[in-house]
């Protein structure tokens, strides 16, 4: 805020006049600015709404409302404090409107670096073209963080035009000392000023699939890479560009971070050279679970049946972890090879739900009727999600094979199959289809009619268009957006007056969630009632005082919590500045026991993923949460908040078993793990969250 004596004067002199002593109230506290920001970046909102103009009186002992100072975050971005000008322009950025755009523009010319870099990430996240020659000008920033932060948003912002000056900052980061000498598999951060600004860059030229520029930078004429950092090999595999062959095999050998990304990048690009080297990497033993399934799936990709002996000398490996198996088995019915049936029967019946699910798949990818002679005496699997993979292994067969015990299936006692059921039964177009899918929209179980709105969407048939209204009426009862919001995408695939009111009705639905998704929908379609005003202040179910307690405006300590697993304990700091709210809600549910008990229900050789009580991905908490995308790069150890699109967080969580760039500036990052990593990579699919413990520098963990 600007206060100023002149306005201070002013206020006594008016005062005088009416002989009335007016208080000016005191300027507001670092800590009220702060929960200011916090209050207008979740209610996706730059300004408070003007107050009502007061109804003039001859004398009063109230402030005006022009004295009365107002939340707004484009005043707050010139705030006199550096950290509220920073805050305020993460929080612009994160708010997503247009009309942001010249604050943050002007803040990259700060005079505080850290206000520039921020302000360069805020436009990155808010995507409008109009930032492209101010974020082109800051890549010439006396301080590396700009740059790289500005080759970052002109990498969110897709513009292949500002490729050639990226790379021309990565050519001289590239030449420093810092970078060349930095080792292949670091994965710290941050890093010092001059590798942050030459991993931004990288990212920024993959994100722009800008191969030239790159490979200028990285690439020696020999065609080995002159940095041998794990960054460089990511952004190789993302372009995908045959070239870049060599420098990725150097890449495959190298082990770390680095290998995987080398195999995904030769997987990707095929070829003989490439996939001599995959099934080299298969057959050498030790080999690390990322690297095994980067090779694994890009000999698959491009149906390599040669490598089936080696594939299956690798599923026998008594050391290959469940993910490598998987990624065999998927591999094995992509394939084609009749050699690997007898295998896949045996691990029909392996403990492991998973197993069992992708060894059925297999089989019906390799021979159909002796798939369907081992359905016949498997007899009822006791994990639902072996059900439900099955239900949709189903759809991919003769309608014939598939419909009837598809049919049979739709009274599964557990509701967590019946979606499933529906979108088969849907893709195969089931004679009665319309019937049983419009019959589901009234299912007391949300996800249920979730599925059954999107298969009538699929259909695309008129006759669904009033079914489909009531269904989105009926979803306000619902705790979950994933209902309505799948009724009103479902209504986006008809060009009626009344699909688009219907979906109009969304702007203004209790969850930000669907409020966002109408309005998307509605972008889409050309209608002018899009307007990203009309859908805010977003809702929400905090309080305003909320905003101003300390953990959220001044946290005197960073927060830890332990996940307890039969395999370990994981403990992890959690990013309490960079993601209060979504910090806040995690350690509140952590206390309430609410993660105590769940499993793991989505495990890669990437990630893992929990936090659903449901158990399939569909569930949360009852509430949706705002993203607070930051500056934090997903790492491996990294704690991220799940959602299915923008603003859809609640109560799932992930953590990276390997790095994951793509996931940076588009997803939550809001913890690290400190001890226990190693923990990760024993974990498997179905595995327990036993108990989550926290520790906030005075209740004991």
């Amino acid at each position: 805020m600007r206060w100023s004596l002149a306005l201070v004067l002013a206020g006594s002199l008016g005062c005088a006049t009416r002989g009335v002593v007016e208080m000016m109230p005191p300027p507001p506290t670092f800590e009220q600015k702060v929960g200011w920001i916090v209050r207008l970046e979740d209610q996706r909102i730059l300004a408070e709404p003007l107050p009502e103009p007061a109804v003039p009186a001859e004398s009063t002992h109230a402030a005006t409302p022009a004295q009365v100072p107002r939340p707004d975050l484009l005043e707050l971005i010139t705030d006199p404090d550096v950290q509220i000008r920073r805050r305020a322009a993460l929080a612009v950025g994160r708010v997503g409107l247009a009309d942001g755009v010249p604050a943050l523009v002007a803040a990259l010319g700060d005079l505080e670096p850290e206000v520039r870099q921020i302000a360069a990430f805020g436009l990155g996240l808010l995507g409008d073209a109009r930032a492209t020659a101010p974020l082109v000008a800051a890549l010439a920033d006396p301080v590396p963080t700009v740059q790289g932060r500005a080759a970052q948003a002109l990498g969110l912002l897709g513009r292949t035009d500002a490729a050639e000056a990226i790379g021309e900052l990565v050519v001289r980061l590239a030449r420093g000392g810092e970078v060349t000498q930095i080792l292949a598999e670091n994965l710290a951060f941050p890093l010092s000023p001059e590798v942050e600004a030459f991993r931004l860059g990288v990212y920024a030229l993959a994100r722009l699939r800008a191969y030239e520029p790159l490979a200028a930078a990285v690439i020696a004429e020999n065609g080995q890479p002159l940095v041998r950092w794990w960054p460089v090999a990511f952004a190789l595999q993302y372009i995908a560009d045959a070239r870049s062959v060599p420098a990725l095999v150097t890449f495959a050998r190298s082990g770390g971070p680095g290998a995987a990304f080398g195999a995904q990048g030769l997987g990707a690009i095929g070829g003989p050279e490439a996939s001599a080297e995959l099934h080299a990497l298969i057959q050498a033993p030790g080999i690390p679970s990322s690297l095994a399934v980067a090779a694994v799936d890009g000999l698959a990709l491009h149906g390599d049946r040669a490598a089936v002996p080696s594939l299956l000398e690798l599923l026998r490996r008594q050391e290959a972890g469940t993910e490598v198996r998987l990624a065999v088995v998927r591999a094995l019915g992509r394939l084609g090879s009749t050699d690997a049936i007898d295998h896949l029967l045996d691990l029909a019946s392996d403990r492991v739900p998973s197993m069992r699910a992708a060894a059925l798949d297999a089989l019906a990818d390799l021979d159909e009727m002796t798939f369907v002679t081992v359905l016949s005496g498997l007899g009822h699997d006791p994990h639902w999600s072996v059900r439900a993979a099955l239900a949709r292994t189903l759809s991919r067969l003769d309608p014939a094979i598939g419909l009837p015990r598809l049919g049979t299936m739709l009274d599964d006692e557990d509701q967590r199959v019946v979606p499933v059921v529906l979108e088969s039964l849907a893709r195969l177009r089931a004679p009665d289809v319309e019937a049983i899918l419009t019959a589901h929209l009234q299912k007391p179980d949300a996800v249920v009619r979730m599925a059954a709105a999107r298969g009538l969407g699929d259909l695309a048939r008129s006759s669904s268009i009033p079914a489909l209204v009531a269904a989105y009426d009926a979803g306000q009862i619902d705790s979950t957006y994933v209902a309505r919001a799948a009724a009103l995408t479902a209504l986006a695939e008809f060009e009626t007056d009344a699909a688009r009111d219907a979906i109009a009705r969304g702007l203004e639905d209790k969850d930000w969630a669907v409020r966002r998704h109408a309005a998307m929908l509605l972008r889409e379609l050309g209608d002018a009632r899009a307007d990203p005003a009309r859908i805010r202040p977003a809702p929400t179910t905090r309080a305003p005082e909320a905003y101003r307690e300390p953990q959220i405006v001044q946290p005197a300590v960073s927060p830890h919590v332990y996940l307890d697993t039969a395999k370990g304990t994981i403990q992890i700091e959690l990013a309490v500045l960079d993601a209060p709210l979504t910090v806040d809600t995690f350690v509140t549910l952590a206390r309430e026991g609410y993660y105590d008990g769940l499993p793991l229900h989505r495990v890669t050789a990437d990630m893992i993923q929990g936090g659903d009580r449901r158990g399939d991905g569909a569930g949360g908490p009852g509430f949706t949460l705002r993203d607070e995308v930051n500056e934090m790069p997903f790492l491996r150890g990294t704690l991220g908040l799940a959602r299915d699109w923008e603003d859809t967080g609640g109560s799932q969580f992930f953590i990276t078993r390997t790095p994951q760039p793509m996931l940076d500036a588009r997803f939550t990052a809001f913890g690290t793990v400190l001890a226990g990593v190693e923990i990760l990579d024993g974990l498997e699919p179905w595995d327990v969250i036993q108990r989550v413990r926290v520790w906030d520098g005075t209740v004991p963990p």
